[in-house]
């Protein structure tokens, strides 16, 4: 384990002198165990070529799992921890943004409540970025959305369904850039009516989230399958930084609802059915979405994140028989 630790170290900061300073240990003795931990595998790790640390391919390779190895046995190290009765411990979350900033901070509050004694570490991205990280270990569990890509090891467990609007300005702008503002808004003028469909976004401005958003990926091919390819008026945001551009008038987004829920700068338009997939009964592209709890097939869960997702899962079924869900989301967790 040391030998691998000191292997990362290196491998992170692509020098021997830093990585020892980091971890307060003396140079030569770094260097010493990273050779004989290149001698038990019989292969060099890194290229000292005019004192220009890099990786060879053998240590490409070797970073990846060297990394998953350390985390699950740091996570071994806690589960041992948590048996005196959960006093200590810790629970490594991942949430995309509409959950950390809708009914997440209730279910962790609950948590928290109930096992003062374990540490919280929530990770807010989009879902393709959680479940790399859930995959490389260094998450525990993650809250993903549903169809996974690229059939990653993990087991999901779908937990809600969230439906999906066209965000817009709520009102006309002031100030100094009210003309832009109007123009802006004018281009991205909605039809009136108390629904949307998919084609009514062609040909208007959007404003997108950065790569690594699943909405990103479910608007794009939304707006493709309808034949055109989407308009972007500024793209790479996070979930706060887009609804501020829309809510400035740079253009409209695809968003879940729960995000809209105390901004009354925005106004949330459905999104529906073409006519022929209602009389099939079956889900359009882009128009709502399932969120499940995932974790690793390959390691079973430490006794704080079973009591984490008993805790959401109780936390679901009670606030759905409540009616106390934010506007359009849905439990999938019954009793």
């Amino acid at each position: 384990m040391q030998q691998l630790a000191y292997f990362v170290a290196v491998a992170e900061v692509r020098h021997f002198t830093q990585a020892a300073e980091i971890l307060r240990v003396a140079q030569p003795s770094l260097s010493k165990q990273i050779r004989a931990l290149e001698t038990e595998l019989n292969v060099s790790l890194f290229s000292r070529a005019r004192g220009n640390i890099t990786l060879t391919p053998a240590g490409e390779a070797l970073l990846p799992l060297a990394k998953r190895i350390l985390a699950d046995v740091d996570t071994a190290r806690l589960e041992v921890q948590e048996l005196v009765g959960l006093k200590r411990g810790r629970v490594r979350l991942g949430a995309t943004p509409s959950l950390c900033a809708g009914l997440l901070a209730d279910v962790l509050r609950r948590f928290h409540d109930a096992y003062p004694g374990i540490q919280l570490i929530v990770e807010e991205g989009g879902s393709r970025d959680l479940v790399r990280e859930l995959t490389r270990g260094s998450l525990d569990l993650a809250l993903v959305i549903l169809p996974l890509h690229g059939d990653p090891p993990l087991d999901t467990t779908p937990i809600l369904r969230e439906y999906l609007v066209v965000a817009s300005p709520a009102g006309r702008p002031s100030g100094p850039e009210k003309g832009a503002a109007e123009r802006s808004l004018k281009a991205a003028t909605l039809p009136r009516r108390p629904y949307l469909r998919i084609e009514d976004l062609r040909n208007r401005p959007l404003v997108m989230f950065r790569p690594g958003y699943d909405l990103r990926e479910a608007t794009i091919g939304a707006c493709r399958e309808a034949g055109f390819e989407p308009r972007f008026a500024v793209e790479g945001g996070e979930m706060d930084a887009v609804l501020r551009f829309v809510e400035v008038g740079l253009g409209i987004a695809v968003v879940p609802s729960m995000v809209l829920s105390g901004r009354p700068g925005l106004r949330g338009t459905p999104l529906v059915l073409p006519d022929e997939e209602s009389r099939r009964g079956r889900h359009g592209p882009g128009l709502l979405r399932t969120i499940a709890l995932a974790h690793r097939k390959d390691v079973e869960l430490t006794h704080a994140a079973r009591a984490f997702q008993d805790t959401l899962e109780t936390f679901l079924v009670e606030a759905g028989l409540a009616g106390s869900l934010p506007a359009g989301v849905e439990t999938l967790v019954h009793d």
